[in-house]
């Protein structure tokens, strides 16, 4: 009773792995403002992510001048210098403001019961972009319209669909590792032989990382297919890899750590059967019988 109990308790601990790790990296990493808009800030030095910033920041410009025949040169001239500012501080700080409006605008519907889209006013954000370009002297920047522009964050009905499944993982990224590591304890200090156990549940952990390194490489291909064809696939593998990165160095840590323990479990058990296996005393041989004289 205690090995199928012991084994039960072990099978359950290596099945929470990628799901605490999941959910915990839900709600501490992606459900969090000051995280999510720390691992986004370094994107605004990216290639992909300038190259799309100046290229919408240019056609919103050149959609407000009438360059006739010269069109091609002062595009040119407009991209390169809004491509020149996206290096700046000024973009920096931009950038990392419309993340934290977004962040902070979608994390209020799904901890609320609004109902509707989420919207967000690009105006503010627009306006300080404006300011900033003029002030460097970029050709036209005075021509930025700054009129109210609502981009959609979140649809209604992913809105309602994603509310249910936000609750779960705020509620399990606290309790579903905390579960697997007591299961593990339990089910090893069950065990009839702990080092097999010990052994058994470090190879179950480091599985169940693995399949959890599976599921976020194939996650990736799934979201850029699922993209719209106008979205830059770029860019936006480069803020999936960002907002991934804390969840894949945790899972390539469980899986080397317990790769490792079990390897050492096992080494350790091997030892001592050798050991005990030394230390059985060999049998003397039984004396031969003596003959009687004639």
């Amino acid at each position: 009773m205690r090995k199928v109990l012991s084994a039960l308790l072990i099978v359950l601990a290596c099945v929470l792995v990628p799901l605490g790790g999941l959910s915990a990296w839900a709600k501490y990493e992606i459900g969090d403002t000051g995280r999510y808009v720390d691992t986004m800030a370094p994107l605004a030095t990216g290639p992909g992510v300038r190259d799309v910033i100046a290229d919408t920041v240019t056609d919103g410009i050149m959609s407000e001048v009438e360059a006739g025949p010269l069109e091609r040169e002062v595009r040119a001239y407009v991209h390169r210098a809004v491509r020149s500012f996206t290096g700046t501080d000024a973009f920096h700080a931009a950038w990392n403001t419309a993340n934290r409006t977004a962040h902070d605008a979608v994390l209020r519907a799904l901890r609320s019961d609004r109902e509707g889209a989420v919207t967000l006013d690009l105006a503010p954000v627009t306006a300080q972009l404006k300011s900033r370009l003029a002030d460097d002297r970029v050709p036209m920047a005075d021509r930025i319209p700054v009129a109210r522009t609502e981009v959609t964050v979140l649809r209604a009905q992913e809105l309602n669909s994603l509310r249910k499944g936000f609750h779960v993982l705020e509620i399990a990224g606290f309790w579903l590792p905390l579960a697997a590591v007591a299961l593990a304890a339990g089910g090893i200090l069950l065990a009839v032989r702990r080092r097999r156990a010990v052994t058994a549940t470090a190879l179950g952990m480091a599985l169940g990382a693995a399949l959890l390194a599976l599921a976020t490489v194939a996650g990736r291909a799934l979201t850029l297919d699922g993209l719209p064809a106008h979205v830059p696939r770029a860019a936006a593998g480069a803020v999936y890899d960002a907002l991934t990165e804390t969840l894949r160095a945790a899972t390539w840590f469980v899986l080397a750590l317990g790769l490792a323990v079990a390897l050492a479990t096992w080494l350790t058990d091997l030892r001592a059967r050798r050991r005990a296996a030394s230390a059985v005393p060999v049998p003397a041989p039984a004396p031969e019988p003596t003959r009687a004289r004639a």
